[in-house]
């Protein structure tokens, strides 16, 4: 019975589980977005609502998509980004790690959509 409990007490030393009643105690932060939800209100802003049915900009959206994804050195911040097509034009929004980021998804989109059809709004995020 003695090396049932110390089994037991060993076991879910090793597994961690002291460690989960700790993080059931800490409280959620709520993350504090506004800043881009007031921006994102804007008469002009390009929001995945303007994003255009046609067929070839779904395409050109999902091709830009793939590539960004593709890219295993970008961040999964950048993975992320808005791309909306609308009449063959291209807009890029979101925060991306690094100006190598920015630069790299606004290539990716130039590539597919032409250099003149790629409005790139994506914003190096501030530490």
């Amino acid at each position: 019975m003695k090396r049932i409990a110390l089994t037991l007490m060993l076991s879910s030393a090793l597994l961690g589980l002291g460690t989960i009643t700790m993080a059931q105690d800490s409280k959620p932060v709520a993350p504090d977005n506004s800043a881009v939800n007031v921006r994102d209100r804007a008469p002009d802003a390009m929001t995945a609502g303007e994003q255009s049915s046609a067929t070839n900009d779904v395409a050109l959206t999902r091709n830009i998509r793939r590539a960004v994804i593709r890219d295993h050195s970008l961040s999964m911040l950048a993975h992320n980004v808005k791309i909306v097509s609308a009449n063959g034009n291209v807009t890029l929004r979101g925060p991306v790690n690094s100006e190598a980021e920015k630069v790299a998804i606004a290539g990716k989109a130039k590539a597919l959509a032409g250099a003149g059809n790629v409005d790139n709004q994506l914003e190096v995020k501030t530490q």
